[in-house]
């Protein structure tokens, strides 16, 4: 199966895109969404996650989400260490669930696709963009976020540019009729790059 790898920063829209993907009949696997399933799922991964981060880690509802952002979002070595225990156990699940699906391609939507390192695990990248202006208005009305907390969230994140560079596709997402027309663009070009991938 052809892996498609798609990320982009805070209000980019890349859920847009992936959301417009579905409706062309693509299977699109969330991995944000994924991880916090499988914290709370996974016997293998809650007993990782307590042995380094301490019984404080679950509560009797699942996964302690603010308790974990706090130990790991001040601390690299912190942030590092959960990824290091969350990532593979999510890429292994991408892979099984991959397998199962049917069509040209499959998409992986990760914020983190490059800061994670998991561009290895697919075959091809693509990167969502919008002006930061737009970004910050979205992302302030989704979430009910002060511009102080977006931007925040924002500095923390890898550039545009940088994405842009490391990515194989880029799209922007400013105009929802512009974007259907590139989504519909992106897909033909998609199925084709899986078609001659099998080859």
């Amino acid at each position: 199966m052809y892996k498609v790898g798609i990320t982009g920063g805070i209000g980019s829209g890349k859920s847009r895109v992936c959301s417009m993907l579905e409706g062309f009949g693509v299977a699109v696997y969330d991995a944000d969404s994924r991880a916090k399933g499988l914290m709370n799922s996974s016997p293998t991964l809650r007993e990782a996650l307590v042995r380094r981060f301490g019984a404080e880690v679950y509560t009797d509802e699942g996964i302690n989400r603010a308790y974990l952002a706090e130990r790991v979002f001040s601390d690299g070595e912190e942030l590092m260490a959960l990824n290091a225990i969350v990532h593979p156990a999510v890429m292994d699940d991408f892979d099984r669930w991959a397998a199962e699906q049917e069509g040209d391609y499959v998409v992986l939507e990760s914020a983190i696709l490059f800061e994670a390192h998991l561009e290895g695990r697919v075959d091809t990248t693509i990167a969502v963009m919008a002006p930061e202006s737009l970004r910050l208005e979205r992302a302030m009305k989704r979430d009910g976020a002060t511009r102080e907390q977006i931007e925040s969230r924002m500095r923390n994140q890898m550039s545009d540019k940088e994405r842009i560079d490391r990515s194989k596709y880029a799209i922007v997402n400013i105009d929802i009729e512009e974007l259907a027309e590139d989504v519909e663009q992106l897909h033909r070009r998609l199925s084709y790059d899986a078609k001659t991938h099998r080859r």
